[in-house]
C-alpha cells in the first residue's frame, strides 16, 4: 500500500460499491426533483431500476461468490466480501424504500393532477373493471400456465429478471390450511403496462399494470381451490460470462452457450411484493437457495424499469423534456463534401449538441463512393435498427474491403452483436471477434479512398457508442481526422486487433493495454514536477469512473505538490477528495443531467513545456479500461478544437444547478447556495449554444438562397 513521502499513514479510498450506490442515489435524485418534467422523472425512475439489477448481477454477484468460494478479495479501502455485502443491504434497502416512496408518493400524485392515473384493480370504476376482465380473458388468460409446486411437480427452473407470481392454494373442502405453492410465469410477450380503454369523467388516461390484473384473477387458473394471496416476484440471477478465450476455439458458439447459463444462474437477489404468505417465501428462498437478508419486500409494482415503456406509451409532450435539435456544422453539409471537409481541416463534434448524423453520413459516403475501397470499424454497442451496420453491409456489397471487429463479449449486448456479426458475414463482411483477453472497447472507423493516384486514410474517433439512438441521450465526442500520422497509427492499430503484433508502436494516440497507463502517469508527474518547480502546473479530468489506485495514488502526490485538479467523474470514485495533507487540491463534481455524460477528456496544463495536452476517448480511470481492453485515446492538437473542448470543461466546472461535489465523507452535496448566484446547467448552456450555431446557418442559408 503507497504511503506519503511525509507520513506513514495509508492513503484514503472509498469502496467502489458503495461509490456506485451513491451515484445512483444521485439518479434517484434526479427523480425526485421538481426541476424536470413529470414523465422524464418518471423515466429516472426507471433508470434507477436498471442500475440495481446490473449492479446485482454482476457486483452483488461477484461479492457473493467470493464469500461462497472462501477467495477474499480486498480492494485498495479494505473491505473484505462479507463487510461490503453487509454494508450494500443496508444501503440498498433504503434506496428501494425511497425509490417507490417516489413513485408513490410524488410522482404517481403529479400525474394523477395532470390526467394521467396508474390504478390499481380497487381504484377502477365499474366500467374499467368491467374492461379490464375482458382484457384478462381474451389477452392474458390464454397464455398463461400455472405450475403446482407437490412432490409430482418438482419446483421449476426460474428465469433470470423474469416476472412471477407466487399462489398460496388451499383446498376449501378440507380443514386444515395446506399453504400449497403455485407459480404463474408471466410470458414476456405480454406488456407489463395496460392501458385502459373504457371512459372516464375527465377523459384522464388510465394504466394498471399487468401484475394487478393477474392478481386480481389469479383463482380462475385454479378451479375448486381457494386463492389465499397472489403476489409478483422476479429472481435476479448471476449473469457475468464465464468465458476463458485461450480454450475456446468457437468463440460465438461459446458466447451463446453462455448466454444460455446465464438465465440459470446462482440467484442473488429476490424482489417480491408485499402481502406474500411468509410459509412459501421461505419455501421459495430455499428453493433458490438464497438467504432472507437477500430478499426485498417492495409496496408497489415489482421493477419499476418497465415505467420505461410508460413513457413511450403516453402521449403528452407538455410532460417531457421539449424537444432538442441538434446542430450540424456547415463544413459537414451537404454530406458530398464530408471527405473534403475533414482534408482541409480536423473537426470534433460534441453530441448531442452536435449531430451524430454526419458520422453516418461519413460511412453512407464511405459505402458510395468509388473512390473508396477499404473501410474498417470497430462496434461495441449499436441500435436494433442500425445505419451504421446497413451503410457496412451496401458498401460490401458495392464490392469494397469491409473489416468489422465486433465485441461480441460487451456486457448485456452479447446477443445483439452476435446477430450483426452474422449479418454482417453473410454480405461478405470480414468480421473479426478481437484479441485473446481483451474486450475491443476503442471506437474507430478508418475509410481508406484513393486520390490522385494516392491513398488517404480518414479516422473518426470516438468517446461514444457507434449508436444513433444513445447519441441523443449521451454527452459524446466525435473526431474526425485526414491528418498522416493518426490515421498511420489507427491502421497500426487494427492490424494489430485483426492480425498479430505483440509490440505496437504507437506515438500520437495512447492505446490501452500498451501505452495509456504509462503515459497517463507521465502526464500526472510531469504537472507535480512543474508545481515542484514554480511552474503552471493544474489537471482537469472527465471521466465515467475513477478507480485505478497507481492514478489515484499520483493525482494525491500531485495534490501535495501543489497541482489544482479537477475531477469531473459522473459514477464511481475511489479518490477521496479534501484530505489534508493528502487530497486538499482535488475538487471532485459529478454532473447528472438531462443527457448522461459520457465523454472522457484529459487536460495537462503543462505537462510537455510549452503548450497543454488534451486528449479525449474511451477509457475511463479503471484497472479494466487500462490493462484488459483495447482503449483509443486519441490528442487533439488543433489551437481551436482544444479550446472547443476546454471550454466544454469549463462549462461544467461552472455548473451549479446539476453539479454535485463529493465530500471527504463520501457523500454529495449541491453547490453552496451562498456561491451560487445565477443558476447555471452546463448541459443547458451547450443547447443554448447549439440553437444559436444551428439558426444562424439556417440564416446563412437563407440569405444565400435569396441572393
Amino acid at each position: 500500500m503507497p504511503t506519503t513521502s511525509k507520513t506513514k499513514t495509508r492513503f484514503p479510498y472509498f469502496n467502489r460499491e458503495l461509490s456506485w450506490l451513491a451515484f445512483n442515489r444521485r439518479v434517484l435524485e434526479q427523480a425526485e426533483s421538481e426541476d424536470y418534467p413529470l414523465l422524464e422523472r418518471m423515466k429516472y425512475l426507471a433508470f434507477v431500476s436498471s442500475n440495481l439489477d446490473e449492479f446485482f448481477e454482476i457486483r452483488v454477484a461477484g461479492l457473493l461468490q467470493q464469500v461462497k468460494s472462501g477467495v477474499i478479495e480486498r480492494g485498495p479501502d479494505g473491505l473484505g466480501p462479507k463487510e461490503q455485502l453487509r454494508r450494500i443491504q443496508l444501503i440498498v434497502k433504503r434506496l428501494v424504500n425511497d425509490h417507490y416512496s417516489c413513485w408513490e408518493e410524488q410522482i404517481m400524485p403529479g400525474l394523477k393532477k395532470e390526467g394521467v392515473i396508474f390504478s390499481d384493480y380497487d381504484g377502477l370504476t365499474r366500467n374499467e373493471k368491467k374492461w379490464v376482465e375482458r382484457y384478462f380473458e381474451e389477452q392474458v388468460f390464454p397464455v398463461l400456465t400455472p405450475l403446482a409446486i407437490d412432490p409430482a411437480h418438482p419446483f421449476p427452473q426460474l428465469t433470470n429478471k423474469a416476472l412471477y407470481i407466487l399462489a398460496s392454494i388451499d383446498d376449501p373442502e378440507t380443514r386444515i390450511i395446506e399453504r400449497m405453492m403455485a407459480i404463474i410465469p408471466v410470458p414476456r410477450v405480454l406488456p407489463r403496462i395496460v392501458k385502459i380503454e373504457a371512459p372516464r369523467r375527465g377523459n384522464p388516461d388510465v394504466y394498471i399494470f399487468l401484475s394487478d390484473i393477474i392478481q386480481r384473477y389469479a383463482k380462475r387458473l385454479f378451479q375448486g381451490y381457494r386463492v389465499s394471496s397472489a403476489v409478483p416476484f422476479r429472481i435476479t440471477r448471476n449473469s457475468d460470462l464465464y468465458i476463458d478465450d485461450e480454450e475456446v476455439e468457437n468463440l460465438l458458439r461459446k458466447v451463446e452457450e453462455e448466454l444460455m447459463n446465464v438465465q440459470k444462474g446462482a440467484a442473488v437477489r429476490l424482489e417480491i411484493s408485499k402481502g406474500a404468505d411468509p410459509v412459501l417465501v421461505q419455501q421459495l428462498l430455499e428453493s433458490i437457495d438464497l438467504k432472507p437478508q437477500n430478499m426485498f419486500t417492495v409496496d408497489g409494482p415489482i421493477n419499476l424499469l418497465r415505467l420505461m415503456s410508460a413513457y413511450d406509451l403516453i402521449d403528452r409532450p407538455d410532460l417531457k423534456f421539449a424537444p432538442f435539435t441538434p446542430h450540424v456544422p456547415r463544413e459537414l453539409t451537404p454530406p458530398e463534401r464530408i471527405f473534403d471537409s475533414i482534408k482541409q481541416k480536423d473537426i470534433l463534434l460534441h453530441h448531442p449538441f452536435d449531430s451524430f448524423q454526419p458520422f453516418v453520413d461519413f460511412l453512407n459516403q464511405a459505402a458510395r463512393d468509388p473512390e473508396v475501397f477499404a473501410i474498417k470499424q470497430t462496434l461495441y454497442r449499436t441500435s436494433g435498427d442500425s445505419p451504421i451496420v446497413e451503410a457496412l453491409m451496401e458498401a460490401s456489397r458495392r464490392g469494397k474491403q469491409v473489416t468489422v471487429l465486433i465485441e461480441i463479449k460487451a456486457r448485456f449486448d452479447e446477443a445483439n452483436n452476435i446477430q450483426w456479426a452474422r449479418q454482417l458475414e453473410d454480405v461478405g463482411v470480414h468480421v473479426v471477434y478481437g484479441l485473446v483477453g481483451l474486450k475491443t472497447h476503442c471506437k474507430t472507423c478508418m475509410v481508406v479512398r484513393r486520390e490522385k493516384g494516392n491513398l488517404r486514410r480518414y479516422v473518426h474517433l470516438g468517446t461514444g457508442n457507434y449508436n444513433p439512438k444513445t447519441a441523443k441521450l449521451y454527452t459524446d465526442l466525435s473526431y474526425f481526422t485526414a491528418k498522416r500520422e493518426i490515421g498511420a497509427e489507427v491502421a497500426g492499430l487494427f492490424n494489430t486487433l485483426t492480425g498479430f503484433s505483440l509490440t505496437p508502436t504507437f506515438k500520437k494516440l495512447l492505446v490501452a493495454p500498451f501505452t495509456l497507463h504509462n503515459r497517463i502517469q507521465r502526464c500526472i508527474r510531469a504537472e507535480t514536477r512543474n508545481a515542484k518547480a514554480g511552474l503552471p502546473a493544474r489537471i482537469i479530468a472527465q471521466t465515467n469512473s475513477l478507480v485505478d489506485q497507481q492514478t489515484i495514488d499520483n493525482l494525491y502526490y500531485a495534490s501535495q505538490a501543489g497541482v489544482k485538479i479537477d475531477l469531473i467523474v459522473r459514477g464511481i470514485c475511489n479518490l477521496v477528495p479534501n484530505v489534508k495533507g493528502v487530497s486538499e487540491n482535488i475538487r471532485v463534481r459529478s454532473i447528472l443531467g438531462r443527457y448522461l455524460e459520457h465523454s472522457r477528456i484529459y487536460y495537462f496544463e503543462n505537462s510537455n513545456g510549452s503548450q497543454p495536452l488534451m486528449y479525449a476517448g474511451s477509457a475511463d480511470w479503471m484497472p479494466r479500461n487500462f490493462y484488459r481492453r483495447i482503449e483509443a485515446v486519441f490528442p487533439v492538437e488543433d489551437v481551436e478544437l482544444r479550446e472547443k473542448l476546454y471550454d466544454i470543461l469549463e462549462k461544467q466546472l461552472q455548473d451549479n444547478k446539476n453539479a454535485r461535489l463529493l465530500r471527504a465523507n463520501g457523500s454529495y452535496k449541491k453547490v453552496s447556495s451562498k456561491k451560487i448566484g445565477t443558476p447555471y446547467s452546463a448541459q443547458e448552456a451547450c443547447m443554448d449554444e447549439a440553437n444559436a450555431n444551428r439558426q444562424e446557418l439556417e440564416k446563412e442559408l437563407l440569405e444565400e438562397t435569396e441572393q
